[in-house]
């Protein structure tokens, strides 16, 4: 077999179970493709081959031996900067903690390692994990491989880039305010923000986080098929304790009625042709399956939105704005200043109000979600920005957190939502939709995404575009 690095996720473990090709030899061309394509776009900051290797062989051996060694049986897969891996400093895209070696492998890594996984290399992400762009002063600039003149999202620009250009069949994100779901959609890939304490994650090499982060941020995966980002979520969700919010809920549960609600413009954001186009397309294709689809209003996001922003900042100003003028990253100093601009400092009563206000709100949409086991709504109000839109000006910050409307609501609530890729529009820029379901049900999500999938077939792997 040539060019395995191509090959699906399900489809090297497949092979590599049957012995038709080894898990050496899928590593091997994984290897070669990060070496060919990773320098025009530097998505991956720490190559591993040596570890790579070794692993590669582990799952060979297990396999002569036993016959199975993990439903990612030799899967090359790639992780984030900010997660511990043993051996690897958790940069999180900062200089000042470029040493900060993790002694500990958080729960993602130890999860793909028990799939039999092969962990081939770490990838960007912006200073702090702060944007929906992917530039710090210690890894540099991660390019979109479709159109290096749009962002490839952020904060896991530079996971979403390497699994667009073949670099590992899945990659790991994190997201807290869009940082899967965005650079999926950035990327013309999918990506899956599971529910809060779906899938096991923490960092032993800093303290826990502070409520805001406990509550809103997760880590989930991206694929370049909904099959494979079905197997990248079942892999990661394995249990481990370490994290005190995992929950052992089944990945299937009792099927929920197929109908689904279609809300273009929520509280009235200002929503791009292009976009509007795709989501009654989407609407449409699962109507065509079977479904009954609804043009309503969904809850709001506004409210939810200026709630995650205070529990976020709270916890930012305390822990890292003193972080932040020690790394004076011209990049992550003018986000930080914006967003404190547009987010006063609350005081005791306003953190309790907000999360009192934050039950509410759950509330709200789970009745929704009951009614209606599916929302279709835009991932962004626009289409990809423009690369390193956010800093031009604070009018430009202010356009890109509008549009972002959905990214920051969203994990107030700890719901999950998927990222669909739906096409291309003109100048190779992609477009998408986004999948919102009730507690658990990613499930819903991933059924549903794959119905718009197959209706909207993406091409990829792709070559970084003039590379």
């Amino acid at each position: 077999m040539t060019d395995l690095w191509r090959m699906s996720a399900v489809e090297i473990a497949r092979n590599v179970r049957s012995r038709k090709v080894s898990a050496r030899e899928v590593i091997e061309s994984a290897l070669a493709r990060l070496a060919d394509v990773n320098p025009a776009i530097n998505a991956v900051v720490q190559e591993l081959p040596r570890e790579a290797l070794a692993a590669a062989d582990a799952v060979d051996e297990q396999i002569a031996r036993s016959g199975d060694a993990g439903p990612l049986a030799g899967v090359p897969v790639t992780v984030k900067v900010n997660t511990d891996q043993v051996g690897y400093a958790t940069t999180n895209g900062l200089r000042i903690q470029k040493d900060l070696m993790a002694e500990h492998d958080s729960p993602v890594v130890s999860n793909f390692r028990d799939s039999g996984a092969v962990i081939i290399g770490r990838t960007n992400t912006p200073a702090f994990s702060l944007r929906w762009f992917t530039r710090n002063s210690v890894h540099g600039h991660t390019l979109n491989p479709r159109n290096p003149g749009i962002t490839p999202g952020g904060s896991s620009g530079g996971a979403a880039a390497a699994t667009v250009a073949g670099i590992g069949a899945i990659g790991h994100g994190t997201d807290i305010g869009g940082s899967i779901r965005y650079p999926a959609y950035a990327c013309g890939i999918h990506g899956l923000r599971p529910t809060l304490g779906r899938i096991p994650a923490v960092n032993l090499s800093a303290p826990d986080r502070h409520i805001g982060g406990q509550l809103m941020a997760v880590s989930g995966p991206l694929a370049r098929s909904m099959t494979d980002l079905r197997a990248g979520f079942q892999a990661l969700a394995g249990e481990d304790l370490r994290d005190p919010w995992w929950v052992p809920v089944p990945a299937e549960l009792p099927a929920q009625p197929k109908r689904a609600a279609l809300t273009i413009s929520p509280e009235g954001l200002k929503v791009d042709r292009a976009v509007q186009t795709a989501l009654r397309a989407a609407a449409q294709q699962l109507e065509d399956a079977g479904w009954e689809v609804d043009e309503v209003d969904c809850p709001g996001f506004r409210e939810a939105a200026k709630l995650q922003a205070m529990l976020w900042l709270a916890e930012f100003r305390r822990t890292g704005a003193v972080a932040v003028d020690q790394e004076d990253d011209p990049d992550a100093t003018f986000v930080y200043r914006q967003m404190v601009r547009l987010c006063p400092e609350p005081g005791l009563n306003d953190l309790l109000d907000s999360l009192q206000r934050r039950a509410s709100l759950i509330r709200a949409w789970q009745l929704f979600l009951q009614r209606y086991p599916l929302l279709i709504c835009p991932v962004s109000g626009e289409l990809p920005f423009p690369d390193l839109l956010d800093i031009q000006s604070p009018e430009s910050f202010d356009r890109v957190i509008e549009a972002q409307l959905t990214q920051v609501g969203l994990p107030l609530m700890g719901l999950p939502g998927l990222s669909v890729a739906t096409g291309l529009t003109e100048g190779n820029v992609p477009v998408g939709v986004q999948l919102v379901a009730g507690r658990y049900r990613e499930d819903t999500l991933l059924a549903a995404g794959e119905i718009i999938e197959a209706a909207n077939p993406m091409p990829g792997p792709i070559d970084p575009a003039g590379g």
